[in-house]
């Protein structure tokens, strides 16, 4: 897929790796997503903003996919549901978002993933996928992520992906009511495309 096919219109680029793929949410994920959300509530929101009271219901969800399909027309946000290949069951979400072009060139990465899958590498899978969709299809020069310190598996995840400790940021983020400090990461594509020159893809850019 090249960048002039996703920033003309075509909104819904699937990216594949071993064991998953991602693709741009549909209305027809309501129920499997509200399903995994409600399962993984508490699991998710010591980490996520506070939800809003009618964030699982149909409507609010219609409203999250009008505002994905106009993120992704104006090459502002590229949002994405994770799959298992074998059998199709929604595992979690990430999104590169806030795209900047100009001088730039840079977005940044935020996922989630369902507490039954966690903890098992899919979303590992799903993060070194995305940097090569940022880099080579977006023709991005930096992905920037940040994670709260004590949040040690996402902290784990970003470093297995090849991110760089760049920096502290004192109450970073409303997260679950609160201004949380953050660490934060990010990575370029000299550094991206060093990792596939030392033969380090099966890390980096897996399914690829």
């Amino acid at each position: 897929m090249t960048l002039l096919r996703v920033v003309a219109g075509d909104v819904n680029p699937v990216l594949t790796t071993r064991r998953t793929y991602l693709r741009v949410p549909t209305m027809a994920d309501h129920p499997a997503w509200a399903g995994l959300r409600e399962a993984s509530r508490s699991f998710l929101e010591p980490w996520e903003p506070r939800w809003p009271h009618d964030d699982l219901t149909r409507a609010s969800f219609k409203r999250r996919i009008k505002r994905y399909q106009r993120e992704i027309r104006e090459d502002s946000s590229y949002p994405f549901f994770l799959f298992r290949s074998v059998d199709g069951l929604l595992l979690g979400g990430a999104t590169l978002s806030h795209v900047r072009r100009g001088v730039s060139m840079s977005c940044s990465l935020g996922y989630w993933m369902g507490e039954a899958h966690a903890g098992q590498g899919y979303m590992a899978e799903a993060a070194a996928r995305l940097l090569a969709f940022a880099f080579r299809d977006l023709r991005l020069h930096r992905v920037e992520a940040a994670s709260m310190p004590h949040n040690e598996r996402s902290v784990r995840l970003l470093e297995k992906a090849g991110f760089i400790r760049e920096g502290f940021a004192r109450g970073y983020l409303l997260i679950d009511g609160k201004w949380r400090d953050h660490v934060l990461y990010a990575v370029n594509a000299e550094d991206w495309q060093a990792g596939l020159a030392d033969g380090d893809a099966a890390r980096i850019s897996p399914g690829i």
